[in-house]
């Protein structure tokens, strides 16, 4: 079944897969987690764009970028595209489908592309729950592509200049840090994000630079929830509310 959602950020809307995966909050904070490390970006490349939510919000954030989603699920890539001809964003967002482990260059050929984005699944090969069904299971399981795939191919996109923004799990630090450094994507910047104050992190958003120099900057901690479970002040702010 679908839904057609208003997701805010200027009234943009998007259609969604009830039956299938369905973003989240760590699509949203690693869209506005780009765009205030890199807010004069020319052109983005989402990597695992699932139904296009980030390309959406990162055209609202910045009103002069264009946005290329990849995808590999047709469905979801069918549902992007439609979404897209829904808020009139044709001429700035394109939705191509592929597999992140053996991505074809002509899809960013002829653009400088000067950032990458990535959300990409968040259970290695065999870890996890089961899935509730094959839609949920590819969008949160590495099947064709793990994360060290996605990662060489936003070095491969970026071709030695600019940033790679990617939101994942604390628990994989290790396998993104060595996968960056293998690529030439130097970490620069990183930043836990905390259910509520004092908690232990869940999500963390890193920022990397294709070629950068060695040195890591830890943020403050993002805090999602209030005690009494309200968003947060910041979270508010995130979302535009």
């Amino acid at each position: 079944m679908e839904q057609v959602e208003n997701i805010g950020f200027g009234d943009l809307k998007l259609i969604q897969d009830t039956d299938g995966f369905r973003y989240g909050i760590d699509a949203v904070i690693l869209a506005d987690f780009a765009v205030s490390m890199r807010p004069d970006f020319g052109t983005a490349v989402d990597l695992g764009t699932g139904n296009g939510i980030i390309p959406f919000i990162l055209c609202h954030k910045n009103e002069k970028a264009k946005i290329i989603g990849i995808e590999l699920q047709e469905s979801a890539l069918k549902l992007a595209g439609r979404s897209c001809a829904m808020n009139s964003l044709e001429s700035r967002v394109r939705f191509v489908c592929g597999d992140v482990s053996c991505l074809d260059e002509d899809i960013w050929a002829g653009e400088d592309v000067d950032v990458v984005v990535c959300n990409p699944p968040y259970f290695a090969r065999g870890g996890g729950l089961l899935p509730e069904n094959e839609k949920r299971f590819i969008a949160r399981h590495e099947t064709t592509a793990d994360v060290g795939d996605f990662i060489k191919a936003a070095a491969d996109i970026l071709r030695g200049k600019g940033d790679f923004f990617m939101v994942h799990r604390p628990s994989r630090l290790v396998d993104i840090f060595c996968s960056c450094r293998k690529y030439g994507l130097e970490p620069k910047n990183m930043r836990y994000v905390v259910p509520r104050k004092g908690e232990v992190p869940n999500i963390v958003l890193i920022h990397c630079v294709a070629g950068g120099g060695r040195e890591l900057k830890m943020m403050k901690e993002l805090c999602v929830y209030e005690a009494d479970g309200r968003y947060t002040e910041e979270i508010m702010r995130i979302y535009e509310r």
